[in-house]
């Protein structure tokens, strides 16, 4: 008979930094856990303590899910045929950041569903466009999205990220996969995750864009500010 295998601990960083928290909400979630049904902590390493990963992933599982029904049905609740900007969008979504829906179609291609509607406005000098979604758009997106950055059906594996020194030029501009990279994330799609929830207050506005291959330039950092938002994250 095969042995049950052992469990794998980990601490409130490690939580934080996977599931796009800041330690701090981490352990306040295991004080309140008797109104947030967080799991105990079964032990602890010095003045650390420690959760059993599979019980921590089950529960973030668990809210995730909860979270996302209550949304297909206040999504659901309007008019299908509406017409929502993506600043609407991410209101409705429940991101602080407004920017979250351009940022998941710049940088995430074919994770989030492409504008119902795109208007060109502006002027020849400076052009804009408005992107448009149908509230029955979004709401077919969530029911296809079971659990956090993952949608069924589809196979996602996360890119690696590429190699980022620390010592580089304080002033070059950094994109997000290097700015995750720096910070410790495992991925981009948690980087931007804990960045639009608020976890990392520095960085909440951009130093410029980086020219892309793809037409669409991308966000950048300055090296110096990302590695200020590691200091603060570590502290």
């Amino acid at each position: 008979m095969a042995s049950k295998p052992s469990p794998r601990y980990v601490d409130s960083a490690e939580i934080a930094q996977e599931f796009g928290l800041s330690p701090g909400r981490v352990n306040a979630l295991h004080s309140d856990r008797a109104n947030t049904g967080f799991p105990a902590a079964p032990r602890a390493k010095g003045r650390k303590q420690e959760w059993d990963h599979a019980e921590v992933a089950k529960w973030f599982e668990a809210r995730e899910k909860s979270r996302l029904q209550d949304l297909s049905q206040a999504t659901a609740a309007g008019d299908p045929d509406e017409l929502l900007n993506a600043s609407k969008v991410a209101t409705l979504l429940g991101y602080k950041n407004p920017n979250q829906i351009t940022t998941y179609l710049r940088d995430h291609p074919g994770y989030f569903p492409e504008p119902d509607k795109v208007e060109h406005l502006g002027t020849a000098e400076r052009p804009w466009r408005r992107l448009s979604w149908y509230r029955r758009t979004i709401t077919d997106w969530l029911a296809a999205r079971p659990g956090k950055g993952r949608r069924s059906g589809v196979q996602r594996n996360a890119p690696e990220l590429p190699a980022v020194s620390a010592d580089g030029d304080p002033d070059e501009l950094l994109g997000a996969a290097e700015a995750a990279a720096l910070l410790g994330f495992k991925s981009v799609n948690t980087f931007s995750s804990s960045l639009s929830q608020g976890n990392l207050p520095l960085l909440k506005d951009t130093d410029g864009q980086i020219p892309s291959s793809r037409g669409r330039p991308r966000r950048g950092w300055r090296r110096r500010r990302i590695l200020e938002q590691a200091a603060a994250r570590g502290r």
